[in-house]
């Protein structure tokens, strides 16, 4: 599979390396705030505070907690209709559709009940593995982290 550099994030997490594929033809806004964070640095060293077994791992507030986001807007939602099954990427939001900021979950296993109410912006292309083994809570006790998240343009 050949990857865009330019709409490929490389994830390293304290469980390893993810690589993430970016879906701007299904939100391309979202892609854009995605890239733009991981360009101001703003995932490294955030961690995984919601990780449900057989659900997915949720990350992306910078106080840890799932309360907070980004200095920068919150973004206008952009449901697609892609299906949310293992290894994609979408945004968490509050119950305000256009309410999605910073955060982001990866799915572990099929969840279709998300389906058109959460933003799907990529895709697990690689080391999926290692997002499997990312310590499960809900809040997480000593979680595990984004270790640096980069486009993978910007990482040669």
């Amino acid at each position: 599979m050949s990857l865009d550099p330019e709409n490929t994030l490389v994830m390293e997490t304290t469980k390893g390396r993810v690589v993430i594929k970016l879906r701007p033809d299904l939100a391309p806004g979202h892609v854009e705030r995605l890239k733009t964070l991981a360009r101001q640095g703003f995932y490294d060293g955030i961690v995984f505070h919601r990780v449900i077994d057989g659900f997915m791992a949720q990350v992306g507030c910078p106080h840890g907690t799932g309360t907070g986001g980004s200095d920068l807007p919150d973004l206008k939602a952009e449901f697609n209709a892609e299906p949310h099954v293992r290894g994609i990427c979408s945004m968490a939001r509050s119950q305000n559709p256009n309410s999605a900021n910073s955060q982001f979950f990866i799915v572990f296993d099929d969840a279709r009940f998300l389906d058109k109410q959460y933003t799907v912006w990529g895709q697990v292309v690689e080391g999926m593995e290692n997002v499997d083994n990312i310590k499960r809570g809900e809040p997480v006790r000593d979680p595990d982290s984004i270790v640096s998240m980069k486009v993978m343009a910007d990482a040669a």
